[in-house]
């Protein structure tokens, strides 16, 4: 299944200016990643799929439009999908994407 290429433009505009971020396709999505560490991506499965701190992710779940990413029937502890409905609003695809930026970046600290 292809990623939703709006979505992924959409997070281009997010992120451009970003030090240390490239894309890559990976998971049947493309991926953003900061400093080599996987951020977010347009996922395959419509949505986006976040990296979040795992100790968040439960908390994080009770959104609506946010479930647990799983993946070959695992579930991803720290890994969200984030509906395109979700992400819908600017304003809401920047939150998840910083969210994600920032917990990529911490990774790379460590």
């Amino acid at each position: 299944m292809a990623y939703d290429e709006e979505l992924a433009e959409r997070v281009r505009e997010v992120v451009a200016g970003e030090d240390a971020l490239h894309e890559q396709q990976m998971f049947g999505g493309l991926a953003f990643l900061v400093a080599g560490k996987m951020a977010v991506a347009a996922s395959g499965r419509d949505g986006l799929m976040v990296r979040v701190d795992p100790a968040e992710s439960g908390a994080l779940e009770s959104a609506e439009g946010v479930e647990p990413m799983v993946m070959r029937g695992r579930e991803m502890h720290g890994w969200l999908l984030v509906s395109n409905e979700t992400v819908r609003d600017d304003a809401a695809l920047e939150e998840w994407v910083a969210r994600g930026i920032s917990y990529a970046r911490s990774l790379s600290q460590t």
